[in-house]
C-alpha cells in the first residue's frame, strides 16, 4: 500500500467518545482538529495561481476562496451560537463565508455581492481561528462519554464538517481548470490499472435489521439524519460483486445510452439536455481514445476503476441493463445496501488503520481498480467511491434536529435529494462509517458511482413530501393556517400596520427580518415593490423559498401523542399567489447581516429582537439598513431567555438604578439616536397552535419608528 508522509490516517478518522481517560480524549480531539484543518489546507496547495480561487469551478458553486473560508468561519459561527466564546475573529468574513454551499434556491451566487479577500487575508484568519479552537479544545472542561448534548459536541461539529468540504471542495477542484492545478506530493493518484473483471451477480437473503442511532449512547459524532430508529426488512435479490467499471459503463455510451431519452427520467433527461451531456463528466475523448480527468491531471483511461457519475446516468445505465438483459436492473436502496454491507461483516465503526478499502486516504489521491478490494463476497462495498442509491434521504422514527445546525439536513427532505453509501478514497471521519448518512441532488457529482441489483421487488422509496420537523409545522400553520379563537393571523395584521404607517412614503424595497416561514414577507409585497425575508433558519427559509417557487406547502400537525393531521396551504388560498414574484428569501444573522442588505423602506422585525444573541449591536446598527425618512416596525412580546440571549445582552426586563427598566426603555435608548417614535406602543395578540387542544396566546407590542 501507498502513504504519503503528509498522510496521518488515524488523526483523520472520527474520534471514538467513550474512552474514561480524559487527558487521552482530549489529546485525540486535539490531534483530528490539526490533523483536518492541515490536510483542508494542504488540499488548496494544489492551485496553481491566485486566479485559480477566484474562477469558479462550475457555475452552481462559489469561487474556491469561499470554501477556503468557509470550513474556518464555520467553527466561529456555530462556537458563537453555542455561547463557548463571546467574541467575533472578522464580522466580515463570519458573514460572508456563512451561507452559500449546497445549491439550495436561497443560496446567494450573485458574484456582484461579494468583494472578496485576499488569500492571505483567509489564510491569515485562518491562524487566528485555529488558535481560537485549539485554546478552547485546551481549556474546556470535559467529560465522557461526549453526548449530543455536550458543548464538545460542536467542536467534534466542526471537525468533521471541515472533512466533509475536504471532499466535496476536490470534487470542485476536479472540475477546475486543469491550467489551474498542479499534481502535489501529497496528493498522489493511484498508478495501478489493469482489465476490467466481467461482472457477476451475488445472492444476498432475505434480511431484518435495525438501523439509527440512539441519542444516549453516541460511540462517535453523527449528523441529525443518524439518529432514530429503522427498522428494515428485505427480500432476497441478487446484486454486483463490482462496482460499475469504466469499462462495463463503455458499452452504454457505445450504444447510444446519452441518446436515448427511454433510458432516463424526466429529470434526468432534462438535466442530460442541460449539460449536452454525452458521456460521463470525467471521461475526456481524444480521438478515437479516452483519458480520464482526476483531481490535478489527466491520465489515460484506466478501464478498472470505477465509473464516476450522477445518479441520473446511473440510473439510465440499468435502464439500458435491464433493456439488455431482460432482467430488473436498478440501484439498491439503502435497506439493501446495509443488507449487503452486514453480510460482509463490515461494522458500525471506524475501520483499522490502514483501512482495508480504498478510503480515510488511507491509500491514494484517486480510486483503484474494482478488484483491489473484497469484502466477503463483494469489492469496494466501503470506500473507492461512493455508491448512488435508489433511496432519497429520509428522516428515520424520532428523527430530532440539533439546535446548534438545525438545517443540515432538512432542507433535503423533499424528495430531490438521493442517498450515497459507502465512501470514497478521500472519504475521512464520519463520513467514512456505514452509518453516515449523506444525500445530494442527482444531477450532483461527487467522487460517486454504483452497483446494480436484480430484483423482481420494486424500490421501496418512502417519501418526505410533508413537512414533519414539528417547530417548522407549527410555524407553517401559524403563517398560512387557521386562526384560533377569532385573534387574527398575526404577519398579515403586522404587516396590515406597516402599509397604514407607510402612508405616501415611497415603498420601492421592504426588508423582513426574522421572517419565519415568510406570510408576512408576502403580505407586504401587495404595497412594496420588493420584499427580501431573511431569517437564521434554513429551515423556515427553506418554506418560503418553496412558496414563492410552488405557490403551496403541506405540512403535518400534531393532534395528540402519535396523530397527526396533515395540511395543505397556498398563496392562491390566501390571495397572494399574484405578488410571489415580488419576494425573495435568504438565510442571514440579524446581528451580522451582509452589506449588500441596505437600502430599504421598511424593515420589519416581528418577534425577533428577544431572540438574538445580541440585541443591542441590531438595534445600534439597522438604521444603516433603512433610506432616510424610512420606517422600522419592531413587535416583540419582550420574552428573555437565557437559551437564546446572555442576561448581559438583555435590553430590558430587569431593575436599573434600583427601578424597572423594560424593553421599551432599552428600545428607546437605543434607537433615539437615528429614530423618533411614530406613536404609542400597540398590543397585537397572536395564537400558535401546538396541539390539538392546546394553543399558546401571547400579546406582542408594536412600535413604529422613523429614521432621522
Amino acid at each position: 500500500m501507498q502513504h504519503t508522509a503528509a498522510q496521518q490516517p488515524s488523526s483523520l478518522r472520527t474520534t471514538l467518545l467513550t474512552s474514561p481517560d480524559l487527558e487521552s480524549l482530549r489529546e485525540q480531539v486535539m490531534r483530528a482538529f490539526e490533523a483536518t484543518f492541515d490536510r483542508y489546507e494542504q488540499l488548496f496547495e494544489v492551485l496553481q495561481s491566485e486566479e485559480a480561487y477566484f474562477v469558479k469551478p462550475i457555475a452552481l458553486r462559489h469561487p474556491l476562496i469561499f470554501y477556503f473560508g468557509h470550513t474556518a468561519t464555520f467553527f466561529m459561527n456555530k462556537l458563537l451560537l453555542a455561547g463557548l466564546i463571546n467574541e467575533r475573529i472578522d464580522q466580515r468574513l463570519e458573514s460572508m463565508f456563512a451561507v452559500g454551499v449546497d445549491e439550495m434556491s436561497w443560496d446567494d451566487l450573485d458574484d456582484a455581492r461579494y468583494d472578496w479577500p485576499s488569500v492571505q487575508r483567509v489564510r491569515d484568519y485562518r491562524r487566528q481561528v485555529r488558535a481560537v479552537v485549539g485554546e478552547l479544545i485546551r481549556s474546556l472542561p470535559l467529560a465522557a462519554p461526549i453526548g449530543w448534548d455536550s458543548p464538545w459536541w460542536v467542536i467534534l461539529m466542526g471537525i468533521e464538517h471541515e472533512r466533509i468540504h475536504l471532499e466535496t471542495s476536490s470534487v470542485l477542484i476536479r472540475q477546475h481548470s486543469l491550467k489551474y492545478v498542479q499534481p502535489h506530493s501529497a496528493w498522489q493518484p493511484c498508478q495501478i490499472s489493469g482489465t476490467a473483471p466481467a461482472n457477476a451477480l451475488v445472492d444476498v437473503p432475505a434480511g431484518q435489521f435495525r438501523l439509527g442511532r440512539d441519542h444516549a449512547k453516541p460511540a462517535v459524532y453523527g449528523w441529525d439524519n443518524e439518529f432514530g430508529v429503522h427498522d428494515a426488512s428485505t427480500a432476497p435479490f441478487q446484486a454486483a460483486r463490482y462496482l460499475v467499471s469504466n469499462q462495463e459503463f463503455l458499452a452504454f455510451v457505445e450504444d447510444g445510452g446519452y441518446g436515448d431519452d427511454s433510458l432516463w427520467s424526466e429529470e434526468g433527461a432534462a438535466w442530460k439536455r442541460f449539460a449536452n451531456a454525452q458521456n460521463p463528466t470525467f471521461w475526456v475523448r481524444e480521438g478515437s481514445t479516452w483519458r480520464l480527468r482526476l483531481m490535478c491531471e489527466e491520465v489515460s483511461m484506466p478501464w478498472d476503476w470505477p465509473v464516476e457519475t450522477n445518479c441520473h446516468e446511473a440510473r439510465a445505465f440499468c435502464q439500458w441493463k435491464t433493456r439488455e438483459t431482460g432482467t430488473p436492473h436498478r440501484l439498491p436502496t439503502e435497506d439493501e445496501w446495509h443488507a449487503m454491507r452486514l453480510g460482509a461483516g463490515i461494522g458500525d465503526l471506524p475501520q483499522p488503520s490502514p483501512a482495508p478499502a480504498n478510503i480515510e486516504l488511507d491509500h491514494w489521491a484517486s480510486s483503484c481498480p474494482v478488484t483491489r478490494f473484497a469484502h466477503g463476497p463483494f469489492y469496494d462495498l466501503i470506500g473507492n467511491v461512493w455508491q448512488w442509491l435508489e433511496t432519497p434521504t429520509y428522516p428515520y422514527a424520532g428523527f430530532e434536529v440539533h439546535p446548534i445546525y438545525d438545517d443540515f439536513t432538512t432542507p433535503t427532505f423533499d424528495d430531490r435529494h438521493n442517498l450515497m453509501k459507502g465512501g470514497s478514497w478521500i472519504s475521512c471521519g464520519n463520513e467514512a462509517l456505514p452509518i453516515s448518512r449523506y444525500a445530494f441532488r442527482r444531477h450532483f457529482f461527487q467522487h460517486a458511482g454504483f452497483r446494480y441489483v436484480v430484483s423482481a421487488a420494486p424500490a421501496e422509496v418512502p417519501h418526505s413530501h410533508y413537512e414533519t420537523d414539528r417547530s417548522v409545522a407549527e410555524y407553517c400553520e401559524f403563517h398560512f393556517g387557521d386562526s384560533y379563537f377569532g385573534v387574527p393571523n398575526f404577519p398579515r395584521a403586522l404587516a396590515d400596520l406597516a402599509i397604514q404607517a407607510m402612508g405616501s412614503r415611497p415603498a420601492q424595497r421592504a426588508l423582513d427580518l426574522g421572517c419565519a416561514t415568510g406570510r408576512a414577507s408576502f403580505e407586504l409585497a401587495r404595497h412594496f415593490d420588493r420584499v427580501t425575508g431573511i431569517d437564521f433558519s434554513a429551515r423556515f427559509i427553506g418554506v418560503g423559498t418553496q412558496m414563492a417557487a410552488q405557490g403551496r406547502v403541506r405540512y403535518t400537525l400534531v393532534d395528540e401523542g402519535e396523530l397527526v393531521t396533515y395540511k395543505e396551504r397556498s398563496l392562491a388560498d390566501i390571495g397572494l399567489d399574484d405578488v410571489a414574484h415580488k419576494v425573495e428569501f435568504f438565510q442571514g444573522d440579524a446581528c451580522n447581516l451582509k452589506a449588500v442588505f441596505t437600502g430599504y423602506d421598511l424593515i420589519l422585525a416581528a418577534n425577533l429582537i428577544d431572540r438574538l444573541y445580541s440585541p443591542a449591536q441590531f438595534l445600534r446598527t439597522v438604521h444603516e439598513r433603512l433610506n432616510l425618512g424610512g420606517l422600522l416596525v419592531i413587535a416583540s412580546p419582550y420574552t428573555w431567555l437565557l437559551e437564546h440571549t446572555k442576561r448581559e445582552e438583555w435590553i430590558g426586563g430587569f431593575k436599573k438604578d434600583g427601578e424597572s427598566f423594560t424593553t421599551l426603555d432599552g428600545l428607546k435608548l437605543l434607537l433615539e439616536p437615528h429614530f423618533q417614535l411614530m406613536r404609542v406602543p400597540l398590543p397585537v395578540p397572536f395564537v400558535i397552535r401546538e396541539t390539538l387542544r392546546k394553543h399558546q396566546h401571547t400579546l406582542s407590542e408594536v412600535t413604529i419608528w422613523q429614521r432621522l
